[in-house]
């Protein structure tokens, strides 16, 4: 199995501008295919769902395929998959529909290695409710989750844990499963932040033990939207508010006002564009994404394997914070006590795109007291080795002047 990276690259427009993205985290560049979707579904005919008119039948197949494209890359029902406008909006929704349930005395976990979108929210709809909130710490030698606080915060009183698969300024992948069976052995539910997982990993919901988890396809090659994915009997019994005439039915009765039938076929597109990098001998798409996902990691981990090489030859002036020993291919640095929006637009001008900032990792960077701003270097399908070299010539030329 292999990834033919130059035929890849080839269906990325973007990248005949001579950039090298190292901004994948943050979101990654559009392939032709994907775009070539949002265009033809928003040019039509176009109308509401229904099944009369051609231009109504296009909205409900624009539907009803983006949820059978989600379903196979998550592994859950394609009743099981609800689309938003971010995995933040995702996020906030489904605390407001779960916290009506919630009552004082009751408690919930969050992470301190989270994104701030699967944490704030939990606490602002906590403060609410009068629950109380408990935390998972990070181990500063290792940057994992440490698991005995996970296991001392948890109780019979906990209603749910919010925590993510992966980090999306250190990479770390923390044991999911484990936490999962955590704790639902208390009864509580389990909300996955998945966003920065997905772009790197195969992703199977009901494996994961996650009961809801959010991804944005915008972080693999896809439009500016977000998915939530659970098992369908979990969510009927969620009652959001909504509008009175608005269908009570799941998955839609969680999707506010018409969708936007142009980005779900982009957001399609992606996913068969992804099944399409290494299909092998695939006969479903799920069996085509498994093949070409692993394809893809394992590319990345080269080019990740590349990445840190090249910063250890740069010797002590780097100082790399992804210590996991599971984790994404994302490194987050310090450069000996230089200010990381520099080295951004030293990189910018050698076109090497790798942002600096604290990317909303609120809780990580207090936790771990990190430099803010740190730079962060993240893959994407597309990069090569020799973007790898551009960026570590570039860092070297940085700290040298």
């Amino acid at each position: 199995m292999a990834v033919d990276i130059a035929a890849l690259r080839g269906h990325f427009p973007s990248l005949d501008h001579g950039l090298a993205f190292f901004d994948g985290p943050g979101g990654t560049q559009t392939p032709r295919p994907v775009a070539a979707a949002i265009a033809e579904t928003l040019t039509g005919p176009l109308s509401n769902r229904g099944a009369v008119s051609a231009s109504e039948q296009n909205a409900e197949r624009a539907v009803t395929e983006f949820r059978a494209a989600y379903a196979d890359l998550l592994g859950v029902p394609a009743n099981g998959i609800v689309h938003g406008r971010s995995a933040t909006q995702l996020t906030y929704d489904f605390s407001r529909h779960l916290a009506k349930e919630w009552r004082v005395g009751d408690e919930i976990v969050v992470s301190r290695l989270d994104h701030d979108a699967n944490v704030r929210p939990w606490i602002q709809a906590a403060d609410h409710t009068g629950v109380t909130v408990r935390w998972i710490d990070i181990d500063p030698e290792t940057t994992e989750l440490d698991l005995g606080s996970f296991q001392r915060a948890l109780s019979d009183r906990t209603r749910l844990v919010a925590v993510t698969a992966a980090s999306n300024v250190l990479g770390t992948k923390p044991p999911l499963r484990t936490i999962a069976d955590l704790a639902h052995g208390v009864g509580a539910l389990v909300y996955v932040d998945g966003v920065h997982y997905a772009a790197h990993s195969q992703v199977d919901v009901p494996a994961l033990g996650a009961d809801l988890f959010v991804c944005s396809p915008y972080k693999f090659l896809g439009p500016h939207c977000g998915v939530l994915a659970a098992a369908p009997e979990l969510l009927e019994t969620i009652a959001p508010d909504k509008l009175l005439p608005s269908t009570n039915a799941v998955p839609e009765r969680f999707e506010f006002g018409t969708l936007p039938y142009e980005l779900l076929a982009g957001a399609t597109a992606a996913v068969d564009f992804l099944a399409g990098i290494d299909p092998g001998e695939g006969v479903s798409r799920r069996e085509r994404l498994t093949r070409s996902l692993r394809s893809l990691h394992e590319h990345e981990s080269v080019l990740r394997a590349r990445i840190e090489d090249g910063l250890r030859s740069l010797g002590a002036a780097v100082i790399v914070h992804s210590k996991a020993a599971d984790r994404t291919p994302t490194l987050l640095m310090s450069l000996d006590g230089r200010d990381a929006y520099e080295a951004q637009t030293h990189l910018a001008a050698l076109k090497v795109v790798a942002p600096a900032g604290s990317f909303y990792a609120y809780e990580p960077f207090a936790a771990l007291k990190l430099e803010n701003p740190s730079l962060r270097v993240g893959l994407a399908p597309y990069n090569s080795a020799e973007d790898v070299d551009r960026l570590i010539s570039g860092l070297a030329s940085f700290l040298q002047a």
